[in-house]
């Protein structure tokens, strides 16, 4: 569907949608007719069934796209298995993202952050804030996290980009997905070699060594961590500085605040707001259910729109269309729901309240180099943003 009310807004028919049809049938690129489910409370208890099943390797899962099916066939990771197999692989890697161990992180991200501006300061205007701050940021946090050479970013750049298009064929998505675990891997047998102290190395020590995990699926576990770990936190930079400054008062209510509890308070807004993973929360029902009414049958698919389902009015209070920093959104569902929600949501949490909190502190003046409308936005990616953002001060 495409965005017809304006490029930060779900589409005008999913509003129409969630107003008089909220479990209903859409089609899709095969053909297939999964279940869209619309409103905020049936996400929710859907996404906590537990005969709601993540698994892609179900036939009747509903893929984004011939070339996003390609990608999750090849590159099947804990996020697409049910409990218990989910459970079982996620907590080998769960300490590592607690909010507790994140939370030290914070002087590291925010030098990051800071430098990155010092050079954009120091430079010419306008500037790409994409190439400049938003891609940086959440790339050398994650890269130092695991353990990956921020070096080779354009090549995972180059191939998440693949990896996340909708329009992508199969064969161009094997073949992303073919290279990015050829060098994952690589990766793997040089820290197996030399242990190295992040991620990716305590896995090789903890786990390939002792038979916990093969070289596989610590392959596409790192795959997984890498390319979730700095695309949704970039396109959330970007386009939350296009809200931010689409909305002055609110804008100028967080530089006037030093108070950590506003950026975070700004972040959760944000996150409900622009919900950048546009594409559903994608499940197949693994027996009959009977929802309120509605038969969702086995082998039905369903896909949860949080985007419009973070926009609900039934469950945030004032206009949920507007951006409100002080509104109360820690109940939203950018980063999913149940036991399959986001295993770095407190890493996204902490980079984008350093970037929010810092950014427009710092350069008080930042303004959009062209109009928003002129702008060139991923419609057809999983993850909603903008390929550039020119800005200047």
């Amino acid at each position: 569907m495409q965005r017809d009310r304006h490029p930060l807004d779900p589409p005008s028919e999913l509003c129409r949608i969630q107003n008089e049809d909220p479990i209903s049938r859409v089609t899709l690129w095969d053909g297939s007719t999964p279940w869209l489910i619309t409103r905020f409370d049936d996400i929710r208890a859907l996404l906590t069934d537990p005969r709601v099943s993540a698994d892609t390797m179900n036939p009747t899962f509903p893929h984004m796209s011939e070339g996003m099916k390609a990608r999750q066939m090849k590159g099947k990771t804990f996020i697409n298995t049910d409990e218990p197999e989910h459970g079982q692989v996620r907590r080998k890697i769960n300490a590592d993202f607690t909010v507790k161990r994140v939370e030290r992180l914070r002087p590291q991200v925010q030098a990051i952050v800071d430098g990155l501006i010092d050079d954009m300061l120091a430079g010419p205007k306008p500037v790409d804030l994409v190439a400049a701050l938003a891609l940086p940021v959440p790339s050398l946090v994650i890269c130092e996290l695991l353990g990956v050479p921020y070096d080779d970013r354009a090549l995972f750049h180059e191939l998440s980009v693949t990896l996340n298009d909708g329009k992508a064929t199969a064969e161009e998505s094997a073949a992303a997905m073919d290279r990015m675990l050829a060098y994952i891997g690589d990766l793997v047998d040089r820290k197996d070699a030399e242990p190295t102290d992040d991620l990716l190395g305590r896995l090789v020590v903890e786990q390939l060594r002792t038979g916990g995990m093969s070289r596989e699926e610590i392959t596409k576990m790192v795959r997984l961590l890498l390319v979730a770990g700095h695309d949704t936190t970039a396109n959330m930079i970007a386009l939350g500085t296009i809200a931010l400054l689409e909305n002055p008062d609110q804008l100028a209510a967080l530089q006037g605040e030093t108070d950590i509890a506003l950026a975070r308070s700004t972040t959760e807004e944000l996150l409900r707001y622009l919900t950048v993973t546009h594409s559903g929360r994608r499940r197949v029902a693994a027996e009959d259910i009977d929802y309120q009414g509605t038969l969702i049958r086995k082998g039905d698919g369903l896909v949860f729109a949080a985007d419009i389902g973070n926009r609900d009015p039934r469950a945030f209070e004032g206009d949920p269309d507007a951006v409100e920093l002080t509104r109360d959104a820690r109940s939203h569902i950018a980063f999913g729901f149940g036991v399959h929600q986001c295993l770095g949501q407190s890493l996204a949490r902490l980079e984008l309240q350093v970037v929010y909190g810092t950014l427009y502190r710092r350069i008080p003046t930042l303004a959009l180099a062209v109009p928003m409308t002129e702008l060139e936005y991923k419609s057809e990616l999983s993850v909603y943003g903008v390929y550039e953002l020119p800005v200047t001060w």
